[in-house]
């Protein structure tokens, strides 16, 4: 049996698992904490966020694997605390930047906890502590051992805002029957776009059906507005601002050559790295470069234009600040664009009406990306020439800048309600308590 072998293969690696928490935690300590959780050891503890003998509601879990897919799930969660008050929601994770950003977006709220390695015994040990009545996995979270265990169990078990790019999509067709068993063990899956349903179609979906990307139904927070304009006053609010957001691996560089190339006076780059545990090396980088640059963390909102006036780098290495950002700056470039890392959410920049600037690599939000450069919300460069050349037009004409941060705004807004018809599909298979 295809899944034998799969469970197997987990098991070997199992006893290295504990190494590679401990290698990453030597750059993020967090990876450090919480470590019998990914073991399905959920215990009575005040760093869990809950003790044991509280879980006494039924539950609604949902699956946000990190920082992205927590982000898309707060207007989901809303509603579903609105409409179903008589449940707790589970919030998992894998990673403790997710994790971080559950607690900013929720608070107490919610139960959070990581998601268990897809092993039978950590599986069985995490459905058994908590008994959801029903589970939803975020994007393409397909852990083979996990959707068995709640067929088993009759959980139904939902995987919505369901992506798969056309790489994932290979990925999984190698795996062949082990993948076809499990996404059509799913109970339903509810795809962001008709070319997600048919590659999930390929592959063995049932049932599936298209509702939407939860992306287009995010708010920003109350007092965003509030706080871009305090940040905007200490980088100085007349002087022109690029925000290059969520960057990885190697984009730094390639953003600051199309910079220096650019020569725009005056021009303040903000520079937030998609991974905290980066923070330290773009810093680095910056010195490298002989910059003069700052640290978000560090600064004072006591400092004014002045002290910021020869600052030529700010760099972003907070948490939770994005809306914060996009609301401080007049452009924004999406990281993860310009080397094949799929690209990120350039709804939110969107959504605080900024012209967005994007990579060639997009196909993590594929259909989204595309639609944007259609209604001229955003505009694609291939390289750090085009990104310089790009620059210098918007900041040289604040017109078309003011035209295509309408336009980003209106493209946000055109494809909205995808939260309203996942929770309508939530109340099809949720048991009553």
């Amino acid at each position: 049996m295809p899944r034998f072998f799969y469970t197997l293969l987990l098991y070997l690696l199992l006893p290295f698992t504990p190494l590679k928490l401990l290698w990453r935690g030597i750059r993020q300590p967090e990876y450090l904490q919480h470590v019998g959780e990914r073991y399905g050891f959920y215990g009575a503890s005040k760093r869990t966020g809950f003790y044991a003998h509280q879980v006494r509601q039924p539950i609604i879990w949902l699956h946000c694997v990190s920082v992205g897919e927590t982000r898309a799930a707060a207007t989901l969660v809303a509603e579903l605390r609105k409409r179903y008050q008589q449940y707790q929601i589970l919030l998992t994770h894998a990673t403790p930047t997710g994790r971080v950003a559950g607690e900013q977006l929720f608070g107490d709220t919610v139960l959070r906890a990581y998601l268990p390695y897809d092993v039978p015994g950590a599986v069985n040990r995490f459905l058994r502590h908590f008994q959801p009545g029903i589970g939803l996995l975020m994007e393409t979270e397909l852990w083979f051992n996990l959707i068995a265990a709640c067929k088993q169990r009759n959980i139904p078990l939902l995987l919505v805002n369901a992506r798969l790019s056309q790489k994932s999509a290979h990925g999984y067709a190698r795996i062949g029957r082990l993948a076809k068993q499990g996404i059509g063990n799913l109970t339903f899956i509810a795809a962001q776009t008709e070319l997600d349903a048919q590659r999930l179609e390929s592959l063995g979906a049932k049932n599936i059906a298209v509702l939407g990307n939860l992306k287009f139904d995010i708010e920003p927070p109350p007092d965003t507005v509030e706080q871009g304009a305090k940040l905007r006053a200490i980088l100085g609010t007349n002087r022109p601002v690029f925000l290059a957001a969520s960057t990885r691996e190697g984009e730094e560089a390639i953003i600051l050559d199309a910079v220096q190339r650019a020569a725009i006076p005056n021009l303040l780059t903000v520079i937030v790295p998609r991974h905290p545990q980066r923070f330290d090396e773009v810093a680095n980088l910056l010195k490298m470069r002989r910059l003069i640059y700052q640290r978000r963390s560090a600064m004072d909102e006591s400092w004014g234009e002045v002290s910021m006036s020869s600052t030529q780098v700010l760099l972003g290495d907070s948490m939770g600040e994005m809306f914060t950002y996009y609301a401080a700056c007049d452009a924004a470039f999406i990281g993860g664009s310009l080397l094949p890392f799929g690209g990120q959410n350039l709804i939110e920049a969107c959504a605080m009406s900024k012209p967005v600037l994007i990579g060639p690599h997009t196909y993590n939000f594929a259909a989204a990306a595309e639609q944007a450069v259609a209604k001229c919300a955003a505009w694609r460069v291939k390289d750090a020439d085009e990104l310089a050349s790009s620059l210098q037009r918007l900041f040289g004409d604040p017109d078309a800048r003011q035209s295509m941060g309408w336009a980003a705004l209106e493209f946000s807004r055109s494809a909205a309600g995808a939260t309203q018809r996942v929770a309508d599909l939530v109340a099809s298979y949720l048991p009553q308590p």
